[in-house]
């Protein structure tokens, strides 16, 4: 369990400092953040606090979807927030492309690391995470097609607010899944039972 919540926190901080590397390079956003950026444009809020925001209400989402919350997902709601806008006080912001473009390829694959980590610690889904899960579960669908309608539509919703699109949003769309294929094998937990009844190896 020390290990889990060690890689967990470990995880989610990383995951906002990725998001706050991708911010500075201002080469457009993932999909979810292009839907936080339009509403915290929008609504006179840090990025951080919608990041909050929003993944509490998603969280809400889960209730008809019958998704059950971990540790885990109650400290992605908070703990990604806080790491983007502490990430954001230290970062200065870049002057010249050659670095923008650098702060975007480091922050997506950061992304995938941390997504990894925290996904693989295996004490429950982000919000965001469990809402696809539990579509998944219920539709049939393939995770696929599910986490693509769920992009499209936020990434819909926050250029139409002001988010920002750009070369990132592209990038991180076609990369993410990889990144997270790659770096989440090794990154899960696997539990080992310790009963000697039980344990036949």
């Amino acid at each position: 369990m020390t290990r889990r919540l060690a890689q967990l926190y470990a995880g989610l901080i990383l995951y906002g400092f990725s998001m706050a590397l991708m911010l500075r390079a201002n080469l457009g956003l993932d999909p979810w953040d292009v839907f936080h950026q339009g509403i915290a444009m929008r609504a006179g809020w840090s990025f951080g606090t919608v990041v909050n925001v929003v993944g509490a209400l998603v969280l809400l989402l889960w209730l008809p979807l019958r998704q059950r919350p971990g540790i885990g997902t109650i400290s992605n709601i908070v703990v990604i927030g806080l790491a983007v806008d502490a990430s954001l006080y230290f970062l200065p912001v870049p002057e010249t492309l050659p670095v923008r473009v650098a702060l975007l390829a480091l922050g997506i694959v950061l992304n995938g690391v941390a997504g990894g980590a925290y996904i693989g610690a295996g004490l429950g889904p982000g919000p965001r995470d469990g809402l696809m899960t539990g579509f998944v579960r219920r539709t049939g669908w393939s995770i696929r097609l599910v986490r693509t309608g769920i992009e499209l539509s936020v990434l819909a919703i926050g250029w139409m607010l002001g988010g920002t699109i750009g070369l990132g949003t592209v990038l991180y769309a076609v990369s993410i899944g990889w990144l997270v294929q790659i770096f989440l094998p090794p990154l899960t937990i696997v539990e080992r039972r310790t009963d000697p009844v039980l344990d036949v190896s």
